[in-house]
């Protein structure tokens, strides 16, 4: 009796804690086979979810939130070393002693106690399965040549949630590599020139996944019309735009 309400009190705590955080940032609620999934759009590259009473976070990032006020992680998904993506002192806010942190090989110079996840890796973490996938620049280079993300170094990952696919891309192009993603629920895209993706590029790998749903982020000054307008006629996929600057 003693554990259940112990159990209860917990729960409570992570609600009123999401709830709280969820005051200035927008949501989406989904329907799956293992009860609902929240996800909380703090903007940039940073979301999180809220499943099964768990809270993973993606790329915490400080200028993003106030994270002394955000609920502490289960889960954390970092992408790639990029300050904003990797920001220590967000995650030190989040992380506590039962926190898992998957993270790339380079992430882990700066981050100890993380579970690495190399593309093509498939782990069952917090009894979700998460795959990290490929994460790279082909078109897009610095002055010197180099890729902003090259090959092999970051990750996307795709996360299980009951029997809802959800991709998130990291910082990518669209690469051949997305051709062997399947049934994608929800996508989450980067569109930021000169680093990720254009519209144009976000559109052709929406028409490769074929997600029902959607999400341009980590965008920047993009115009995100011109991604509605260039998926217009593509009913099976709806676009949804929220503030992810």
């Amino acid at each position: 009796m003693e554990k259940l309400f112990l159990s209860t009190c917990v729960l409570m705590m992570i609600l009123v804690a999401v709830a709280v955080a969820q005051e200035k940032f927008e949501t989406d609620t989904f329907k799956t086979s293992a009860g609902d999934l929240k996800i909380t759009f703090i903007g940039h590259g940073t979301l999180m979810f809220t499943f099964e009473g768990k809270i993973i976070h993606v790329d915490p990032f400080g200028e993003m939130a106030d994270y002394t006020k955000m609920p502490k992680a289960d889960i954390v998904l970092l992408t790639h070393e990029h300050r904003d993506h990797l920001d220590p002192k967000a995650l030190g806010i989040l992380r506590t002693e039962k926190t898992v942190v998957v993270l790339t090989q380079t992430c882990a110079k700066q981050i100890e106690g993380g579970i690495v996840m190399s593309n093509g890796d498939v782990k069952t973490i917090g009894g979700l399965k998460i795959e990290a996938v490929p994460a790279y620049n082909i078109v897009h280079k610095r002055d010197n040549g180099q890729p902003y993300h090259p090959k092999g170094i970051g990750n996307g990952y795709v996360i299980a949630f009951g029997d809802k696919r959800v991709y998130v891309g990291g910082d990518t192009e669209n690469i051949p590599e997305m051709k062997e993603l399947k049934d994608i629920d929800i996508a989450f895209l980067p569109m930021n020139l000169p680093f990720t993706m254009t519209p144009e590029m976000v559109a052709s790998t929406a028409k490769t996944l074929k997600p029902k749903i959607l999400y341009p982020y980590h965008y920047g000054k993009t115009d995100t019309s011109k991604l509605l307008n260039l998926l217009k006629d593509i009913k099976e996929i709806e676009v949804r735009i929220r503030k992810m600057e």
